[in-house]
């Protein structure tokens, strides 16, 4: 019989322990990677985004993304649509980085339609119009094929 090794976390939970890249990517046990963002951390909405905007300058959309889940899985219900919405923007730019454009594209329109609910609202002093018409724009982009590199199309998160 072949037994497959998972790796699990203190709670007995399948967790994958391989280091990751900047964008999430799984590297070869034993390599240098960057340290992964903890999970369940509950933060003050500055906190979010100042963190998030952090990862999203240094190139690390992936974990961006890892702390917006966080809110919007620890936020009140009113907010996870805005949260979602970051999050999805932030894992968009993550596949549109690793070269995959169509989920690139799909999710970071799908970011942009939960935000476009807000129109110029701006929670938190989150720039909704501008990070919705960057989305779009980025989106337009990928499905031409261009290469997107993470840092260099860091969104602005506050206006």
């Amino acid at each position: 019989m072949n037994e497959t090794h998972r790796d699990r976390d203190t709670e007995g939970r399948a967790r994958n322990a391989r280091p990751r890249d900047g964008l999430g990517r799984p590297l070869p046990y034993g390599t240098s990677g960057v340290e992964r963002q903890p999970e369940g951390v509950v933060r003050t909405p500055d906190e979010t985004l100042r963190e998030a905007q952090r990862l999203l300058d240094a190139g690390m959309p992936f974990h961006a993304h890892e702390v917006f889940e966080d809110a919007w899985k620890s936020g009140p219900e009113r907010e996870r649509e805005l949260w979602r919405g970051l999050a999805q923007l932030a894992v968009g730019l993550t596949h549109a980085a690793r070269g995959n454009t169509a989920g690139g594209a799909r999710l970071l329109r799908r970011g942009a339609g939960a935000l476009t609910s807000y129109g110029e609202v701006r929670p938190y002093g989150i720039e909704v119009g501008g990070l919705v018409d960057w989305t779009r724009k980025l989106a337009g982009r990928v499905e031409a094929g261009r290469p997107v590199d993470a840092a260099a199309e860091a969104p602005r998160l506050l206006g």
